[in-house]
């Protein structure tokens, strides 16, 4: 397993993947409507989201967002692209902490964070009917650099993704 720095924001603090956090996790994973835009199904058990979460074979990094409780409030990830330098990121918030920022807050994080480990470029896939997935990454940044209509074939159906980019500053590049 790779290597993950513990990150902190202003509310949460970004650790390393534990076993507990299926257990967290689970009742966002196993339901239908936040499983829409995953390439997947949702999870039918604990056993299940765990053999994906923690999935030797798995090239990327983990992250669980917990707030000052304890609480565990998403799963943020960041996965080795098609050369050095390019990073894919993801991201889910769990269900009770929608609308709470906490996307926001913790993606903000994680880009800072990519971005100075040096990588040049960070990109995000996402279903293009996922609003709020778009709006976000806007929001951060990233501009859309492409649209791939019926691209990938979901539990939902044939789907439409968009590419999301973001590049490093030119001034930390030449660091």
């Amino acid at each position: 397993m790779t290597r993950v720095a513990t990150l902190s924001t202003a509310r949460f603090t970004m650790r390393p993947l534990r076993r507990a956090d299926a257990g967290a996790l689970f009742p966002t994973f196993s339901d239908e409507r936040q499983c829409r835009f995953l390439t997947r199904a949702a999870f039918a058990s604990e056993e299940e989201l765990w053999g994906w979460l923690a999935e030797p074979g798995w090239p990327g990094r983990t992250w669980i967002a917990e707030d000052v409780g304890g609480a565990v409030a998403g799963r943020f990830v960041a996965v080795p692209g098609h050369e050095d330098g390019v990073v894919e990121i993801g991201y889910v918030t769990c269900k009770d902490r929608q609308g709470d920022g906490v996307a926001r807050e913790c993606t903000a994080a994680l880009v800072d964070h990519l971005l100075a480990e040096g990588n040049r470029k960070l990109t995000a896939e996402v279903d293009a009917e996922n609003i709020a997935s778009i709006r976000l990454l806007e929001t951060l940044g990233f501009t859309r650099e492409a649209l791939f209509r019926q691209h990938e074939t979901t539990h939902i159906g044939l789907r439409d993704v968009a590419v999301y980019g973001l590049l490093a500053p030119a001034s930390s590049l030449s660091k």
